[in-house]
C-alpha cells in the first residue's frame, strides 16, 4: 500500500490552542493524542505559553487573523473529520475561530481552558461571555473541570449531585452535550457524566493518588476528538477516553519535583 493511501485511510483531526514547551499540554499533548489513537493530527495555534507544571511565566496570543488563516487553511486542504479547542485566551481569538468553524458541519469538542493546573489564568474574564454567545452553539461537546463548570454554571459544585445539577441546567439552556469532570472531587473513584438530552451517563476509574497533573484536560478532550474523527458515537468516544487519560496519569513520566507529565501527552 502505497504512503498516500495509507493517509487517504487515516482519519483527520484539527487542534486549535496554545503551545506549551513542556509538551505535557495544549498542542503538543493532542498531538500526541491524536497520534496515538489513529488520526492525523493538524494544529492551528493561538498563543504561545512559556510554562511548565505548576508555572505559566508568560503568554504571548497570536495575532487573530493568522489564527483564522490556520484554520482555514486547514479545512481548504485536509479532509478534517472533527476538531476541539482549548486555550483561546481572548474574545478576538474566540470571534475569528468561531468565525472559520461556523461555515463547517464537523463534530466540535471545546475545552474550556480558563485556568491552568497551577491556578495561572489562561483566559481573560472578558472573554467568558464570547464562549457562551459564539462557541457553544457550534459545539457537540465541552469538557469544563469542576473550577470551569462552577463559572459557566453560575454555582458551586462540591459533590456529585451537584455535579449533575449544573450539568443538566447547561445543556438545557445550551442544547449540546457536557462531559462533567469528577477528578477534583478527589474521591477514591474519578466519576464523570456525560449529560445530554436524553440524561447522563457514568464512566469512571480509580483515583490515581500522588500524581499533580499537567494536561489531561487537553488530551483527555483530544482523546475524545480522536474517537470522533474516527467515526465513533460520543458515548463510545468519551469510553475510549476516559480509559486512555486514565492509563496515561497512572504511567505519568517525572522529572524530579517539578515536572510530572502523562506518559500519553
Amino acid at each position: 500500500m502505497t504512503s498516500a493511501k495509507r493517509a487517504a485511510q487515516r482519519p483527520v483531526a484539527l487542534t486549535i490552542a496554545g503551545s506549551d514547551n513542556s509538551a505535557g499540554a495544549g498542542i503538543q499533548a493532542d498531538l500526541k493524542t491524536f497520534s496515538r489513537l489513529g488520526c492525523y493530527g493538524l494544529t492551528a495555534v493561538t498563543c504561545v505559553v512559556a510554562e511548565i507544571p505548576g508555572k505559566v511565566a508568560a503568554i504571548q496570543p497570536i495575532k487573530p487573523e493568522i489564527v483564522a488563516s490556520q484554520v482555514a487553511l486547514s479545512f481548504q486542504a485536509f479532509p478534517v473529520a472533527a476538531a476541539k479547542t482549548g486555550m483561546l485566551f481572548s474574545t478576538p481569538i474566540i470571534e475569528a475561530v468561531a468565525q472559520e468553524l461556523s461555515t463547517t458541519k464537523v463534530s466540535l469538542v471545546i475545552d474550556p481552558v480558563m485556568v491552568a493546573s497551577s491556578g495561572d489564568p489562561l483566559l481573560k474574564k472578558s472573554a467568558i461571555s464570547a464562549y457562551f454567545r459564539l462557541l457553544f452553539p457550534l459545539a457537540t461537546l465541552i469538557t469544563p473541570n469542576l473550577d470551569e463548570l462552577q463559572i459557566l454554571a453560575g454555582r458551586q459544585v462540591r459533590n456529585l449531585e451537584e455535579m449533575k445539577e449544573a450539568g443538566r441546567a447547561l445543556v438545557d439552556q445550551y442544547g449540546c452535550a457536557f462531559l462533567l469532570k469528577g477528578g477534583h472531587l478527589r474521591g477514591k473513584v474519578a466519576v464523570d457524566f456525560l449529560a445530554t438530552a436524553d440524561g447522563f451517563k457514568e464512566f469512571s476509574a480509580p483515583f490515581v493518588r500522588g500524581v499533580d497533573t499537567h494536561g489531561t484536560g487537553c488530551t483527555y478532550s483530544a482523546a475524545i476528538t480522536a474517537g470522533l474523527a474516527n467515526g465513533k458515537p460520543l458515548s463510545q468516544a468519551v469510553g475510549v477516553a476516559k480509559r486512555h487519560i486514565t492509563k496515561a496519569i497512572t504511567g505519568s513520566l517525572r522529572w524530579g519535583r517539578t515536572c510530572a507529565l502523562d506518559q500519553f501527552a
